[in-house]
C-alpha cells in the first residue's frame, strides 16, 4: 500500500524535473503548483491544444513577410546625429532601394526603445524603386552618447535589417 502511494505521489509531483527549463513552484494548501518562468517558452505535448496555442502566439510575435524574396539596398544603415540639444525631437530618413526582381514588402519596423517612433512606406515596393523609413527620435530622457536601432522586417533573406543612429545630448 504505501509502494503504491509513494508510485502516485511521485508521479504527481514528479513531473517538474524533466524539465529543462526554469520554474517557480508555489506551494497551495498541501498541492504544489508550477509557475512557468516568463522568459521560457511553454511545453507542451504533442497533438495538445496548447501546443497550438504557442505556436500561432509565437508566430505572431514574429513578424515576418510571406511575400517571395527579393533583395534591398540602403542609403545608409547608421546616421550621426551629432551634436543636439536634450529635448530636442529629430528625424531621419533612411532610403531603401528594392534590387530584387520581387516587390519589396516592409511588414515592421520595430524601434529597440519608446524613445524612437518609425515610419515607412506601407505600399510594396516595386523592383528599382525607392521607398522610405523614417526614425523619429525623442531626446528628452537622455544626456551624452547615445546610439539607437529599430530592425526592418521585409521580405529578404536576412531580415531583420538593422538601422542604427547616434546623438551626443548637449545640456
Amino acid at each position: 500500500m504505501k509502494k503504491t502511494l509513494s508510485i502516485i505521489a511521485l508521479s504527481i509531483i514528479g513531473f517538474g524535473w524533466v524539465s529543462c527549463k526554469k520554474e517557480n513552484k508555489e506551494v497551495i494548501g498541501t498541492e504544489t503548483a508550477v509557475i512557468p518562468d516568463p522568459a521560457a517558452a511553454p511545453v507542451a505535448a504533442p497533438g495538445d491544444s496548447a501546443a497550438t496555442s504557442v505556436s500561432a502566439e509565437t508566430t505572431a510575435a514574429t513578424p515576418a513577410s510571406k511575400q517571395p524574396f527579393t533583395t534591398i539596398a540602403l542609403s545608409e544603415s547608421n546616421f550621426d546625429f551629432g551634436n543636439i540639444k536634450k529635448g530636442d525631437k529629430v528625424e531621419h530618413v533612411y532610403e531603401v532601394t528594392n534590387t530584387g526582381t520581387n516587390p519589396l514588402v516592409i511588414s515592421e519596423v520595430k524601434p529597440g526603445c519608446g524613445c524612437t517612433a518609425p515610419d515607412f512606406t506601407k505600399d510594396p515596393i516595386m523592383p528599382g524603386k525607392k521607398g522610405k523609413i523614417t526614425l523619429h527620435f525623442d531626446s528628452t530622457n537622455f544626456d551624452g552618447n547615445v546610439q539607437k536601432y529599430a530592425d526592418v522586417f521585409a521580405n529578404v533573406e536576412k531580415a531583420p535589417v538593422k538601422l542604427t543612429f547616434t546623438a551626443n545630448i548637449q545640456p
